[in-house]
């Protein structure tokens, strides 16, 4: 077990909070390897994006989503938002007794121990300016060459629908030519958006760079953490509340889970 991750015996349900809907599908993923454990996802949709906002606003959002989730029952917390990821950690951990799993620390986690010495990363602008993914590479394996590029175009093109359009081909060979000639032998998928465009990626980079998605990541850490709790068989409940509910939420959400979205809730944090 790492440190800063303390375990609880019986995880029944797991919280899971972004400020929109990329965290889908780390969702998603814990749905397919966790089988039989409820869920419950906030999205803050009526404050996002939080990348435009200061650290100290992050922090204060970040824990007012985790006391809502906390009222829910939950038994851990999953910050599948790396803006979250990347500054409220510490806090949330020092707030709840109660495990915390970020999609920044997973992500490198996992990019570091397939061993490549060039990592490529790719996020959103304000991911990549934050340098989270770079810092935390480095703080697990300081020799490690990264290059990070901001992908700001693909969220709108996944969202939009436009996974597998020419007109996103175009984009993404724009976007990743130079990852290509610098050499990356693993590229990290820094945004929870970008799972969606995974075989676009991977068809530009070639088929000897390893693509390390952030969400499935996430979703092993957790696994590792709990193991296979609940009972395989059983249909999970699982639960959507957002701070602001719009039909196009629900339409897209559909798409990124792969399965209808029911039980969504408007709430107040």
């Amino acid at each position: 077990m790492k440190a800063g991750l303390p375990m609880k015996d019986g995880i029944s349900r797991i919280g899971v909070f972004d400020s929109g809907i990329g965290g889908l599908t780390v969702l998603k993923c814990l749905l397919e390897m966790i089988p039989g454990t409820d869920m419950v996802y906030l999205g803050d949709t009526a404050r996002l994006p939080y990348g435009t906002k200061s650290p100290r606003t992050i922090v204060r959002y970040s824990i007012q989503c985790a006391r809502f989730l906390v009222t829910q029952g939950i038994d851990m917390l999953v910050v599948a938002c790396n803006t979250a990821s990347a500054h409220a950690i510490p806090a949330l951990r020092e707030e709840l007794d109660i495990p915390v799993v970020g999609v920044v620390e997973a992500g490198s986690r996992a990019a570091v121990e397939t061993g490549a010495a060039t990592i490529g990363v790719i996020g959103t602008s304000s991911t990549v300016a934050s340098r989270a993914y770079e810092n935390t590479i480095h703080s697990l394996m300081p020799a490690a060459r990264v290059v990070a590029r901001a992908c700001p175009l693909f969220v709108p093109l996944v969202e939009e629908g436009w996974c597998a359009d020419e007109i996103t081909a175009m984009v993404a060979r724009r976007y990743l030519k130079d990852l290509v000639s610098e050499g990356v032998e693993t590229l990290l998928l820094g945004c929870t958006h970008y799972p969606l465009l995974k075989d676009v990626i991977q068809d530009i980079m070639g088929p000897g760079v390893l693509i390390v998605d952030s969400a499935y990541s996430t979703a092993c850490a957790v696994r590792d953490l709990v193991g296979l709790p609940g009972s395989p068989g059983a249909e999970p409940r699982v639960s959507f509340f957002l701070t602001d509910t719009s039909p196009r939420f629900v339409e897209i959400g559909a798409r990124f889970l792969a399965r209808e979205m029911t039980c969504v809730y408007d709430v107040d944090i």
